[in-house]
């Protein structure tokens, strides 16, 4: 089984990036920065003659961890009750790469995967950001992904995720699960 955590902050080791740190410690995992990539915003053609266009940017390495990994994870700063830009703008570009013919399997190949969210926010999060949640449970739907999990972390400052023990704790948890997923003996 492989893992692949899209990181979705401007920051680097952001509170939740360190969250997706505990989920995965001890796991070999890809991590793939969104601020790292180039993403070009959807240009919604799906009604026009010619339909959507290819377009030149690192989405491929977007497509390309779907693709390779059984589980993947979301981690994102919970921003004005939402995902980061980063995360929403490679999310918009599913409805282009569910379309696109160089990539005949990916949209069964979702069906296939299963998902994880980690967001992290400093204004009430586990009752304000469950809107996020529900955004990412209809996402997941409509693409018939398995939604197995999330956890919703309270920090404001830099590092502060790690003084959150009820979420530290569903991140142990977590991580407990995976390990179990991917060695049936361990313990």
């Amino acid at each position: 089984m492989n893992i692949a955590a899209f990181i979705g902050s401007s920051r680097t080791e952001s509170n939740s990036e360190l969250l997706a740190n505990e989920v995965l410690k001890g796991i070999n995992h890809q991590k793939i920065y969104l601020k790292d990539l180039s993403i070009q915003p959807i240009e919604d053609l799906r009604h026009t003659k010619e339909g959507f266009q290819i377009v030149e940017d690192d989405y491929e390495q977007v497509i390309k961890a779907f693709m390779e990994n059984d589980v993947i994870i979301f981690a994102t700063p919970i921003y004005w009750y939402s995902m980061s830009g980063l995360m929403k703008n490679m999310i918009d570009r599913l409805s282009q790469a569910i379309r696109d013919e160089r990539y005949q399997q990916f949209k069964r190949r979702l069906q296939e995967v299963e998902t994880i969210v980690i967001a992290v926010g400093g204004d009430e999060p586990r009752i304000k950001g469950l809107p996020l949640i529900q955004q990412f449970q209809y996402t997941f739907d409509f693409l018939n992904m398995r939604f197995s999990s999330y956890i919703l972390g309270e920090a404001n400052k830099p590092g502060d995720i790690l003084k959150d023990c009820q979420a530290l704790s569903q991140a142990n948890l977590l991580n407990k699960k995976l390990k179990m997923l991917l060695d049936p003996e361990e313990e």
